[in-house]
């Protein structure tokens, strides 16, 4: 009997699998979203969850866990610093599955899984402080506009003046 027994197979042998899987939860904790079958999509995410409650745990042991499963010391450390953070108030449902439709080859049933909380990386961060003065920059806008428009009048004027020749 199969009760309790609700791991994905994909039709390969546990090695296989378990290598499979490794690479695609490095693949996701790097590129945010990744584009793969629908049948590893589904396969992926209960792994990928547990990985992410491991980095909110935050703790010596939690990391040592994930790097024997993702055995890549930056994207464990991308996991505990970038993703674990941006998802801390969440209680689950740490990525989402959107279907694509079929490949074209082989009809096989396609879907991005993602990050449901888009972490900021560092650099974007930065940016941040800018944001903070944007309600400065929203008056400024708005005298530019005014200057605009007479700019707008001069093109619509060379067009009449070349249409005109």
């Amino acid at each position: 009997m199969k009760h309790g027994r609700k791991i994905v197979k994909l039709q390969r042998k546990q090695d296989h699998r378990d290598a499979l899987l490794m690479n695609l939860t490095c693949s996701l904790i790097e590129h945010r979203r990744i584009r793969t079958t629908l049948a590893k999509a589904k396969a992926l995410r209960p792994y990928a969850e547990k990985l992410v409650t491991l980095g909110k745990r935050g703790t010596l042991h939690a990391r040592r866990t994930a790097l024997s499963s993702l055995r890549h010391k930056d994207m464990v450390k991308k996991l505990f610093e970038e993703i674990a953070v941006a998802s801390k108030d969440r209680v689950g449902g740490y990525t989402r599955i959107t279907k694509l439709g079929q490949r074209r080859s082989d009809s096989a049933p396609m879907a991005y899984i993602e990050w449901v909380d888009a972490y900021v990386p560092k650099a974007a961060a930065a940016a941040e402080p800018e944001a903070a003065a944007e309600p400065v920059a929203a008056e400024e806008a708005a005298a530019p506009a005014k200057k605009k428009a007479p700019a707008k009048k001069k093109a619509a004027a060379k067009k009449e003046a070349a249409a005109a020749e």
